[in-house]
């Protein structure tokens, strides 16, 4: 919207600027206080403060995700509040339950997760605007279930049957936790609602896992393999901010 009246009231000037002169009264010139008058209303000729506070919100891909695919539930709430001209503290806490239905086994991981970090803005508002190009770091730590609902005993004899076991087994309190970079774009699209968007990277600093089977997914890490210790996330939030106070930008 700022963006439309930007340029609208370009092209009402270059109306205006095209027509006759004409007389202009001295009433209408703007008086600009003296040197003496800035000094004794210093207020009046400071340019206005930016706004800090904290933004707060929903991850609406989890959202999505939970009523398109029957395997997955989740929830996220989103937040970060400022903390100077470029700095943020940033936080993503959630709940999440996938279940992985491989070729030789099915397991449901379930729990609790929690990531805090900073974000730092690349980008260079004008006054009144709080756009962001965000770089940021994250530690991140779940505290999760997993479930072996059933799985496969593999053999290489032509002589024996695939042993398939449906008894499920649950294991509880594993742990894991990890450090990621984000990468990302915060947009105002409404008076204080904005848009947000990331992907990540997170590497795995420890886990703890069941013992007889590894874990396929970690709840707020992602998806684990035997490969690599890297796992990549994303997110799409809606966030809404309040603002507490206004601060002169330095």
């Amino acid at each position: 919207m700022r963006i439309y009246l930007f340029f609208i009231s370009i092209l009402f000037t270059g109306y205006f600027y095209g027509q006759e002169p004409t007389s202009i009264s001295t009433d209408s010139i703007p008086v600009v206080p003296n040197e003496k008058e800035q000094r004794e209303n210093p207020l009046d000729t400071l340019p206005p403060g930016e706004k800090y506070g904290l933004r707060i919100g929903a991850d609406i891909s989890k959202l999505i995700r939970t009523y398109t695919d029957d395997n997955y539930e989740g929830i996220e709430i989103v937040g970060d509040y400022r903390i100077s001209q470029k700095f943020y503290i940033a936080a993503e806490m959630g709940n999440e339950s996938l279940i992985r239905d491989e070729e030789n086994i099915n397991v449901r991981s379930m729990g609790n997760y929690a990531r805090v970090g900073i974000d730092y803005n690349l980008y260079d508002n004008w006054y009144g605007m709080q756009n962001m190009i965000v770089v940021g770091l994250r530690y991140g730590f779940s505290i999760f279930d997993q479930t072996l609902n059933d799985y496969t005993i593999y053999s290489t004899s032509n002589y024996f049957d695939t042993n398939q076991i449906t008894e499920a087994s649950r294991y509880e309190d594993l742990t894991a936790s990890w450090i990621g970079l984000v990468i990302g774009l915060k947009a105002e699209i409404l008076h204080n609602v904005y848009l947000s968007g990331n992907i990540s990277l997170r590497s795995l600093v420890s886990e703890d896992t069941p013992g007889n089977f590894e874990n396929l997914h970690i709840p707020g890490f992602g998806r684990t393999n035997d490969y690599s210790s890297i796992g990549v996330g994303y997110g799409y939030s809606i966030n809404y901010f309040f603002p507490l106070y206004k601060k002169k930008k330095q």
